[in-house]
């Protein structure tokens, strides 16, 4: 008897169900019924025997994350107590993924995330473009980290006019390597916007200031450990020409869009005629739509990863990717136990 596979979808994952559904046949669809009680509890009931079954979890994450985290952690338990053979979470874009490092006292988040969902019942995860490749180490199973690189290089070339003419640009030093393989790919230049008006991630890994406590300075042996000067930024500045060129700044997530409007401002004063974004990730909180729509940024280009239906109403400039038939191939595979190579074909670490 051939083993079934069933997709389970929170009301978060819909978006992109209907392309899973047409790839991924036969399929069963929800299984399951989310109840929020009036004390604000999430429920989770299976409809149906998931017994000795596959069961693939679709689940988006919107501006609620906490809310989302929590309801994929309770519908794999389910499905765990319920002894469905392999619970396998298809999480589009996997949250928390920046807090992937040690800051001050704070907490490495993103390894907890990892533990909480073995612990539910999860067995595989299929992913796409985790901020750190070095996030699949903290998980004790599977994890598949597509890429979306191949349908936003596709993107630039079908929909981008004169695109022979641009310059890949990299709004940090930090973001050099990602730039790097688009413009080898696209065979086009690069250039690096070099300088911040405030620190960067890297440079906060490891804050902590206190002084030493009574009880350490009471016995002090005398050592003095050598003074790290503090880290001067310069000013904002662009390595590479840019001047009569259409600049495209490329990037895993945007989020906060300040740094990206300061870097199209800076792109502008050096020549720049058009200002492409392109970003695997567009989860444009706050007040993104207004200030990209205000600002000297052309076109903002995301997959739908992360559901962004209103973001694109209140701002025009921000266009859509669709990534979906990539993760209904993986589901396939997968399920079917052929190898995922063909997803990974020209894929390098820096991709």
């Amino acid at each position: 008897m051939a083993q079934q596979r069933k997709l389970v979808q929170s009301k978060r994952g819909w978006h992109m169900m209907e392309n899973v559904k047409r790839t991924v046949k036969p399929a069963a669809l929800v299984l399951s019924n989310k109840v929020n009680n009036t004390n604000h509890n999430t429920r989770v009931d299976v409809k149906e025997s998931v017994r000795g079954q596959t069961i693939f979890i679709i689940q988006t994450i919107p501006r609620d994350v906490n809310t989302a985290i929590m309801e994929l952690l309770i519908m794999a338990y389910a499905l765990k107590t319920s002894c469905a053979k392999n619970i396998i979470g298809v999480i589009p874009y996997f949250p928390y993924s920046k807090q992937c490092k040690m800051r001050k006292r704070g907490s490495i988040v993103c390894k907890l995330l990892a533990s909480m969902l073995a612990k539910s019942g999860l067995t595989h995860i299929i992913t796409m473009d985790l901020h750190q490749k070095e996030i699949q180490g903290f998980f004790g199973f599977p994890v598949d980290n597509l890429r979306a690189s191949p349908y936003l290089i596709q993107y630039i070339q079908e929909e981008i006019p004169d695109y022979r003419n641009a310059i890949i640009v990299a709004k940090s030093p930090a973001a050099a390597k990602r730039a790097q393989s688009y413009a080898e790919r696209l065979r086009l230049g690069l250039a690096v916007i070099h300088g911040e008006a405030q620190c960067s991630e890297s440079d906060m890994a490891d804050g902590r200031h206190s002084p030493p406590s009574v009880r350490n300075t009471t016995g002090h042996t005398g050592l003095e450990l050598p003074l790290m000067m503090a880290k001067e930024k310069p000013p904002i500045t662009v390595v590479g020409d840019v001047g009569g060129r259409i600049a495209i700044i490329v990037d895993d997530i945007i989020d906060d869009v300040g740094d990206f409007v300061a870097a199209a401002e800076i792109l502008k004063e050096r020549g720049a005629y058009k200002i492409y974004i392109m970003a695997t990730h567009g989860l444009l909180s706050a007040d993104a739509p207004r200030l990209i729509e205000e600002s000297a940024i052309d076109e903002v280009v995301v997959t739908n990863t992360v559901p962004h239906e209103v973001q694109k109403l209140q701002c025009p400039k921000i266009k859509t990717v669709d990534v979906s038939m990539i993760l209904a191939e993986a589901i396939r595979r997968i399920h079917n136990g052929e190898s995922m190579a063909y997803l990974f074909r020209n894929i390098t670490v820096d991709d």
